[in-house]
This record gives C-alpha cells, sequence and structure tokens, in this order.
C-alpha cells in the first residue's frame, strides 16, 4: 500500500519516518510522495585507458571517480549523455515495516534527465542519504543546483516488517552512507 501524504505526515510525526534536515512540507509533500533535494557532492566518472571494468575486481572500481564539490550557488552542468552520481542533501530512515522507491520529478524528466538507472527501490529499515545515478539523455546540458528539488519518494506500507531490514543485514554495502558512493560490487562473493 502506498503511503498518502496524510500517512507521510503521521508517519513523520511518530518518528517512523526520518528526514534530515526536516522537510518544508509545503513544497516538498505531494499527494503520495516526498521530493528530496539535492547534496553538493558528486561523483564524476574519468575517462580511463583500460577497456573494461570487472565489477567483482576492487582495483578497477576504486579510483574511476573524483569526488566533486560544488558551492551552495554553483550548479554542477550534466552535458548530453554524461552519467554522474549525485547524493541526496536529505538523510532519511524509515521502520522495519516500510521501504521506498525513489524517482524522478517530471519537470526535470522533461528536460532529459534520469535520476535513477536501475536502483529505484530502497528496502525496508534503510538509513543513509540516497545515491543518485544521473543521466542527461536530452540534447543540452542542464545545470544542477544544490538544494534543488531532484527526485522524489514513494513509500510503501510492508505487509509485515522486514525479518532483516537494511541496515540490520550483515554486509549491507550502503547502509548510513552519509555522501555520494561509488559501486561496491566487488564486496560480493560468487558462491
Amino acid at each position: 500500500m502506498i503511503l498518502s501524504d496524510r500517512d507521510i505526515k503521521k508517519a513523520l510525526r511518530a518518528k517512523r519516518i526520518i528526514v534530515k534536515p526536516k522537510p518544508n512540507l509545503e513544497e516538498q509533500l505531494g499527494s503520495s510522495s516526498l521530493d528530496l533535494r539535492l547534496g553538493n557532492k558528486f561523483r564524476v566518472f574519468k575517462h580511463r585507458k583500460k577497456a573494461f571494468v570487472d565489477p567483482l575486481d576492487p582495483k578497477t572500481i576504486e579510483g574511476m571517480t573524483d569526488e566533486i564539490t560544488v558551492s551552495a550557488k554553483e550548479p554542477y552542468v550534466i552535458h548530453p549523455n554524461e552519467f554522474v552520481l549525485a547524493t541526496t542533501m536529505e538523510w532519511v530512515e524509515w521502520a522495519d515495516d516500510i521501504a521506498a522507491r525513489v524517482d524522478g520529478r517530471s519537470s526535470l524528466g522533461r528536460l532529459g534527465l534520469v535520476i535513477h538507472s536501475t536502483a529505484g527501490h530502497v528496502d525496508a529499515g534503510w538509513a543513509g542519504t540516497l545515491t543518485l545515478e544521473l543521466r542527461n539523455i536530452g540534447m543540452v546540458p542542464i545545470l544542477l543546483y544544490p538544494k534543488m528539488r531532484i527526485c522524489q519518494l514513494v513509500f510503501e506500507q510492508l505487509s509485515s516488517p522486514a525479518e532483516q531490514p537494511y541496515t540490520k543485514k550483515p554486509g549491507a554495502k550502503y547502509a548510513r552512507q552519509s555522501s555520494v558512493t561509488e559501486s561496491a560490487l566487488s564486496k560480493e562473493k560468487i558462491k
């Protein structure tokens, strides 16, 4: 079941959903979603001499990106066909019986900005900032400003609490992340 605006407000008051800094509900709350804002840190992919990335070899993943920090009034320019990682300004966490989907905002989508490549689901019991997988599929560069509303969370009530919420799961690679985070796929083991 998707939470409505009144359900989201109730969950915020009960601290079943926590957002820091506290959201401006007049601006950020939709009828069934909560907008999050863009942080000021990005991870930009470097051009490499290697012809491939081995996701199971940490040496090919480490150093693939440079972290860029922009000031509050300085935009990050995402060029056509560019892919960068970004972070939300807000730290978010929720109860073990709530999950969420992160999605783009229509106004930015109409400019060609895609918010996530594949990772739109956020597990029950999540805590941390969200890393966004931004891509400009449009024809012109787009200026992205820190603190602009960049994505929306749609919360879903689970039928029962998760037996193993994300932050309590052994080996949860991104639990409690506080900045933009590169792929940690090399930490997984193939059996």
